[in-house]
């Protein structure tokens, strides 16, 4: 248990998302990652909880500002409007009391806190299994909170409502944010000929997707397809821990594989037989999912419905954008993704995230993930540029 807490507390901070973490795993007795003031309140969360593990940290820049200004705009709970929110975390609580009693009647209902006293901001998440998931749950708040903190931002200047509060941590933000890497990794050369070639790509991909920062947790999958046979990451896999993770599914349903396998499996399977596509790239770029979500129409009469009904064809340049759920219900993106990404450098759901295609390899999709990402970071600021700022 110790190195399991000691591994998520280093991912916390690996990937740009805690500053110190506390991580405690339940083995005989609860193991810390190392000793901190704040255990003795945990380890009661922790009693009151019957979980099996607990993460507790101040976010790193620019979470922190980020999360700062949100907690004072929305004081008793932050209600992001993306996908992962709807399906994983449904809201943020902001308790106004900061004791194990106030953390724990939060966490019996949603999956994390946001303690927003005691002179400083933490994050407080758990994991009924292992420390993995209080990770998760983690990372899932900062990306939430980032694309709920822009897009507000942007819709503000167009209604001309930003205030001076809201300026200044915009500002502070966008100082802190990290440039997006300019050139593509050099991914395995295709076409695949073998499983275990297929499956080495697969790996190879996911680790740089997420090294590359173009999906949060777990979020996100990836495919390859070689023959008959769809190679594909399991449900709630790590992009960037796959090995042992990825699911064989016979395009003739011979094999039951596909139980475990993504919730997207078939979109993915329509997009391959459609033709000319051999793998498949999902990530979660923010803003990507950010630009999805910053539509004018006040007026269309499926405004709060965006992610399952869109009456109109929006694109970001070339980029189409398409509303659709998770999974293969009657409003499911199995219906709508693949007839928008066929014969395109890639296909973005709304509030989702970002689906790309390659015909040989992972280096054309992983290449066009990163190019939509900067092309869509890009469009946000100019556009935000071009809106007078007049702070109220």
């Amino acid at each position: 248990m110790m190195e399991l807490v000691a591994k998520y507390a280093r991912r916390l901070q690996n990937a740009g998302l805690a500053e110190a973490p506390l991580v405690c795993g339940l083995d005989d007795e609860l193991v810390w990652n190392r000793e901190d003031e704040r255990a003795a309140t945990l380890s009661q969360v922790m009693a009151g909880m019957h979980c099996n593990a607990l993460a507790c940290a101040e976010p790193a820049e620019p979470y922190r500002t980020i999360l700062s200004f949100l907690t004072r705009r929305y004081p008793a709970v932050i209600t992001p409007g993306d996908c992962e929110t709807r399906t994983f975390l449904h809201d943020l609580p902001v308790p106004s009391d900061v004791t194990a009693e106030a953390i724990l009647a939060n966490l019996h209902r949603r999956k994390s806190v946001i303690v927003a006293g005691d002179r400083r901001l933490q994050i407080v998440t758990f994991g009924t299994v292992s420390p993995e998931q209080a990770y998760v749950t983690f990372s899932s708040v900062c990306f939430s909170a980032f694309v709920l903190f822009f897009a507000d931002y942007l819709a503000d200047l167009r209604a001309g409502r930003v205030t001076a509060a809201q300026q200044a941590a915009f500002a502070r933000a966008v100082s802190l944010l990290t440039p997006l890497p300019t050139k593509p990794p050099v991914l395995l050369r295709g076409p695949f000929t073998s499983e275990n070639q297929a499956i080495a790509a697969m790996i190879e991909a996911g680790r740089h997707t997420v090294g590359y920062r173009l999906v949060d947790s777990y979020f996100g999958n990836i495919s390859c397809r070689l023959g008959d046979t769809i190679y594909i990451s399991q449900t709630g896999s790590s992009l960037d821990e796959l090995a042992g993770c990825i699911d064989p599914c016979p395009l003739d349903g011979s094999s039951c594989a596909g139980i475990t396998a993504s919730s997207e499996l078939a979109a993915h399977t329509d997009i391959y037989l459609r033709g000319g596509s051999r793998t498949i790239l999902h990530g979660h770029p923010p803003f990507a999912v950010i630009l999805s979500m910053a539509c004018e129409a006040a007026d269309c009469p499926n405004r709060g419905q965006c992610h399952i009904r869109c009456s109109q064809a929006r694109f970001i340049q070339d980029i189409p954008i398409v509303p659709g759920e998770v999974g293969t219900g009657p409003t499911g993106l199995c219906h709508t993704l693949p007839p928008a990404i066929t014969g395109r450098r890639g296909a973005i759901v709304w509030g989702h995230g970002l689906f790309t295609a390659g015909s040989t390899d992972f280096n054309e999709p992983f290449c066009n993930l990163l190019e939509i990402e900067t092309m869509c970071a890009q469009k946000y600021f100019e556009l935000v540029s071009l809106i007078p700022r007049v702070p109220r």
